[in-house]
């Protein structure tokens, strides 16, 4: 099937995670761009305690953003040319590669089993995986997979999947959540700041459009 030689590039959203310190990434790119996407911003401040009452509104840091969306997954183009991994897995190496960002790594937890079997007294919690959500080059988030839901909606004869829709729950980490030396948080420091530059060319500094003239 041929495209229209003058129509754009489509650009395919992607999780892109590392296990730190490896600067290695497993890239996730989306099959089909979801058709929505919703984010919700709670902001993060502080006012009067107590009821008191206070001259100003003061920010404790970056809002809290989460990030909800619906990938879906279809092996039928490959089943029917016989391609890749799909006539004998159907569409499971796809959804363990969204899954496992949930899971610590199998290493770390058979080497923690064998610490705490020696008789080891503190081990460390397994490191989750560095996460970054990339939608456009305007969005690249630091975030954690905060919830995974599948519905299978076909299967093979072998009952491997062949086409699902998975929702992910996102949790956008900012400088709030990493320390200065984590590579998320000067990548969400760079996103503010591309926000800001947008925000200026998306408002005006004059009220005369509001038939105003002055209120401060």
């Amino acid at each position: 099937m041929t495209t229209f030689p003058g129509s754009p590039r489509l650009l395919k959203g992607a999780l892109v995670s590392f296990d730190l310190p490896s600067p290695t990434p497993n890239v996730i790119v989306f099959q089909y761009n979801p058709d929505t996407l919703t984010r919700t911003l709670q902001a993060q401040t502080t006012s009067g305690e107590g009821g008191e009452r206070t001259s100003a509104i003061r920010f404790k840091g970056a809002p809290i953003e989460t990030i909800s969306l619906e990938v879906e997954i279809d092996a039928t183009d490959q089943l029917e040319k016989a391609e890749g991994t799909a006539t004998g897995m159907g569409i499971h190496p796809q959804l363990a590669a969204l899954e496992v960002l949930l899971y610590p790594k199998s290493s770390r937890v058979i080497t923690n089993i064998a610490l705490m079997a020696a008789g080891v007294i503190e081990i460390v919690p397994p490191l989750a995986p560095f996460t970054l959500f990339i939608y456009g080059p305007k969005r690249i988030l630091p975030v954690q997979v905060t919830e995974f839901r599948v519905t299978e909606e076909a299967h093979d004869v072998n009952l491997n999947p062949i086409r699902a829709k998975v929702s992910l729950g996102l949790k956008v980490l900012s400088y709030n959540d990493l320390l200065p030396e984590h590579p998320g948080h000067a990548l969400f420091i760079a996103h503010q700041i591309g926000k800001e530059a947008m925000a200026r060319i998306g408002t005006v500094t004059s009220l005369d459009a509001m038939g105003v003239k002055k209120i401060l």
